[in-house]
């Protein structure tokens, strides 16, 4: 099949799909497309950066992650009512 051919065919059955499974295909397309982007920007960062990304995910995953709203609550007691 040709670009054309496989858009079309990929568009026919994405407007058969109904509902969620609609929602679901179009958050995984979206997904595939925006990964690409993901992994240039992955190597663009100094290894530092990288370095310091990995170590919050892994942080994350043995459960020291912090709520969003103390964070930024912290943040303004420090800073802003200081």
């Amino acid at each position: 099949m040709n670009s054309a051919e496989l858009k079309i065919d990929l568009f026919r059955k994405l407007d058969s799909l109904k509902g969620n499974r609609l929602e679901e295909a179009y958050g995984m397309l979206l997904n595939y497309i925006n990964g690409k982007n993901e992994v240039d920007e992955w190597h663009n960062l100094t290894l530092e950066q990288q370095n310091d990304i990995l170590l919050g995910v892994q942080q994350l995953d043995n459960g020291e992650g912090r709520e969003h709203k103390k964070v930024i609550s912290d943040i303004r007691q420090r800073y802003i009512n200081a």
